[in-house]
């Protein structure tokens, strides 16, 4: 079977066997197309051929002078040679040529495969170079036994865009079009994708549509009017999705979007950070690539959209009177996140100041609401409110965790919450998350505690380089831990190749007594889930739910479904014997280790543990 997306940029395979060129280049005179010998080290142009000038600042060019794996560049008014914006192949990096790519050229071996139900989702984050001694797509394509036997039905890729250098995050790609050659050829990645979906995965993409990388951005040399003054985010300038010029821009993000989804058959994308997308216009970016997404699928795949949305807008997450998604799916909800990283560590700097005063109650809200914040007051955004109330979202619209890329990373040392944090605490915290309506996500590692850290790393050029790691100290200034340069600068730099190797998976872990131990937790919980909540949130929109506090410690949640069972969870995540967590439930199907079932009936829990509690 082929899949293609076709687009109205970059290089575009014909069937009479020549190669389209398209470029939108409004502020050049001159387009010319420099077709590479990739024999030659210094990639020395071998052929100049002029594009034609069209209406609104388009250029294109037909010829059979290029073929597939053909490398090329754009050379902008006689001077600048640039990549292709839409390349869908960088085999030299990002200041390299792009290649012609033919996806014709890919026999895919999964039609039969139409996705999984959302409600299915047991997400497993990874970074593909990070994931695995060899950090490739062929060498996570071995590790999917393992991810299917735990219990994963959907692998999350942390961004692939390409970047500059060997070693990112990948939320400073700039060309959104182009799998990392750091990672493979786009063929290894279509066979990753390929290989979950023969083992009954879905696999869901990060893309980054709020801002472009520091390094490799040619767009100001010829388009400018991809970004605009009017709107500022933290990267600078923001993406001009709503002025002049606005159209072009709007369609190149659309197309990327479904172009994954198509092409490479991802299941689902999650949208980083889009409360930095800025747009006045209507539709709103993000509701229009929603549409557009749904419309250019086939009806019968299960396709999902996530978002990153720090300001927890409910409105992009609305359902259909039948509870069918409207545009996007979930969100990735830090609240939960943040509410238990305070309860379990007893941390409140930054944006945990917020959950620092009452993190029990934002942990029950969030278990059976959805946000904890849904239209307060924010302290740490100096009192500005933030959210929109969840009523009629069902719960699976909300992505809970207990570590993530950002929530590790972002940390100065990387360090995963097992290295500071009480062991007991941490699985009732799992077990909590796990067991819950929404759906979990795993971050690679956690399920077998593992602790090596996951650090900010990049490889820049020199000057950017030495600036970012300046920058990423002194971001931590605020702290009180690091409010002295010596203690700041012991902080690892994000460019040290060391860095980055810190921060692979240990795979060892796996032979060590603990971390088999952790292992078997996970999959424990994922069977239990699997056999227990999956099937009770089928086109669920209304569960009737409510959570109440014992102490400042105590919590217990009770669901009910319209197939009449009740879900019923009793946790105690204090360091002390706690009593009175009534529940009128009987059917225990998860205890933690040392919970007396006679004392759980009766409503007393050991230190730091959880029950569990279903009547069908």
């Amino acid at each position: 079977m082929k899949r293609r997306h076709s687009m109205p940029f970059g290089a575009e395979c014909l069937e009479s066997g020549g190669v389209r060129f398209r470029l939108w280049a409004p502020a050049a005179r001159q387009i010319e197309l420099c077709l590479i010998d990739a024999s030659l080290i210094d990639a020395t142009t071998s052929a100049w051929l002029p594009l034609e000038a069209s209406d609104q600042g388009w250029f294109e060019l037909v010829t059979d002078a290029a073929k597939t794996g053909a490398q090329y560049r754009f050379r902008v008014d006689g001077a600048k040679a640039v990549p292709d914006p839409a390349s869908r192949f960088q085999p030299h990096d990002v200041h390299g040529p792009s290649e012609v790519v033919d996806p014709n050229a890919f026999d895919w071996q999964d039609a039969a495969w139409r996705g999984r139900r959302w409600e299915e989702a047991v997400i497993y984050e990874l970074h593909v170079g990070a994931f695995t001694r060899a950090g490739t797509f062929s060498a996570a394509l071995e590790q999917l036994d393992y991810l299917a036997d735990l219990g994963i039905t959907a692998i999350e890729l942390m961004p692939l865009a390409d970047f500059p250098g060997l070693r990112n995050w990948g939320y400073d790609g700039v060309l959104p079009f182009a799998p990392d050659s750091t990672y493979g050829r786009p063929d290894d990645l279509k066979k990753l994708v390929q290989g979950a979906h023969q083992r009954g995965m879905m696999v869901l993409l990060d893309v980054v549509y709020n801002h472009f990388g520091p390094e490799g951005n040619y767009l100001n040399a010829y388009a400018p009017q991809f970004f605009t003054d009017r709107h500022r985010t933290p990267w600078g300038d923001a993406i001009n999705f709503d002025g002049a010029g606005s159209r072009v821009v709007r369609n190149f993000f659309i197309h990327n979007a479904v172009y994954w989804l198509n092409e490479y058959h991802f299941d689902g994308l999650r949208l980083d950070a889009v409360d930095a997308i800025i747009d006045d216009s209507s539709p709103h970016i993000l509701t229009e690539l929603a549409t557009v997404v749904r419309k250019s699928v086939e009806p019968d795949r299960h396709i999902h959209l996530i978002l990153e949305n720090d300001s927890n807008q409910a409105r992009f997450l609305r359902r259909t009177e039948k509870c069918q998604t409207q545009g996007y799916t979930a969100q990735w909800n830090d609240d939960i996140h943040h509410a238990l990283h305070v309860l379990l560590t007893g941390e409140g700097d930054g944006y945990y100041s917020d959950y620092s005063d009452r993190p029990l109650n934002q942990l029950g809200r969030c278990l059976v609401e959805g946000f904890a914040y849904q239209g307060e007051a924010s302290l740490f955004r100096d009192g500005k409110t933030r959210g929109e109330p969840t009523t009629d979202l069902p719960l699976n619209a909300f992505v809970s965790f207990l570590q993530n890329h950002d929530q590790i990373g972002n940390r100065a040392f990387g360090e995963r919450i097992t290295t500071i944090a009480d062991e007991r605490a941490i699985r009732a915290a799992a077990a909590i998350l796990l067991l819950a309506p929404s759906p979990p996500l795993l971050f690679m590692g956690e399920e077998f505690g593992a602790e090596t850290p996951f650090l900010f790393f990049c490889d820049f050029e020199p000057g950017l380089a030495e600036a970012v790691a300046a920058g990423r100290r002194n971001e931590f200034a605020r702290f009180a831990r690091f409010n002295d340069p010596a203690a700041r600068a012991g902080i690892p730099d994000p460019d040290a190749a060391s860095t980055f190797e810190h921060s692979r998976l240990s795979w060892d872990d796996l032979t060590q007594p603990a971390h088999c131990q952790w292992f078997r937790f996970y999959r424990q919980m994922l069977k239990l889930r699997c056999q227990h909540i999956v099937s009770r949130l089928s086109n669920v929109c209304a569960i009737k739910a409510h959570y109440e506090l014992h102490g400042d410690r105590g919590l217990s949640a009770h669901w009910e479904f319209p197939d009449r069972s009740e879900l019923t969870l009793l946790a105690n995540l204090g360091t002390t014997s706690l009593s009175g967590l009534t529940s009128s439930a009987s059917r225990i199907i998860y205890a933690s280790e040392g919970v007396d079932e006679i004392d759980a009936l009766q409503g007393t829990l050991p230190a730091c543990s959880v029950v569990w509690f279903l009547e069908a």
